[in-house]
């Protein structure tokens, strides 16, 4: 069964029979007004839409939509590949694509080479390095980032 029901001319919610009131304004259109509080508003022509609690200020600030409207479409970065300054993209990609047995096999080579340059390097030079200070404490050369533990402030601790 179907009720009739009325909208409220200021909040725009239903308005069931045998509840609210029918105004006639000056230039004869009826007006419909579910509350007293409605009413009251009305007469002291306030704007619905500013009124926070009415159907106009909801629709004027967009509340209550999230249920009724689709999600909206957000727009993919495409990622694109430039070259690294020293090797070309054409470089890069030759070497992503081969195999890693291969790439292995050159870092080892690599690091075969080095060995054997230190290696010439320390039989060159006699077989003394760097002789350590006396007293047995060596100290090591640490960043400004790593230690210290001093904010911008300096200091003591308190």
């Amino acid at each position: 069964m179907v009720i009739a029901t009325e909208l409220c001319a200021l909040s725009e919610y239903r308005i069931y029979p045998g509840h609210g009131k029918l105004m006639i304004r000056r230039d004869g259109k009826p007006i419909w007004l579910g509350t007293s509080k409605a009413y009251s508003l009305t007469i002291q022509r306030k704007k619905a839409a500013k009124l926070v609690w009415t159907q106009a200020w909801r629709r004027l600030h967009k509340k209550g939509l999230s249920e009724t409207a689709t999600k909206k479409r957000t727009r993919r970065s495409n990622k694109v590949q430039r070259a690294v300054v020293g090797a070309s993209l054409e470089d890069i990609k030759k070497k992503a694509s081969e195999k890693s047995s291969v790439r292995s096999a050159a870092r080892e080579a690599a690091l075969k080479e080095m060995k054997d340059r230190k290696a010439a390097n320390k039989a060159k030079s006699g077989g003394k390095g760097k002789a350590a200070p006396s007293g047995g404490a060596t100290f090591q050369k640490v960043p400004k980032h790593m230690g210290g533990g001093r904010g911008k402030r300096g200091g003591t601790q308190r």
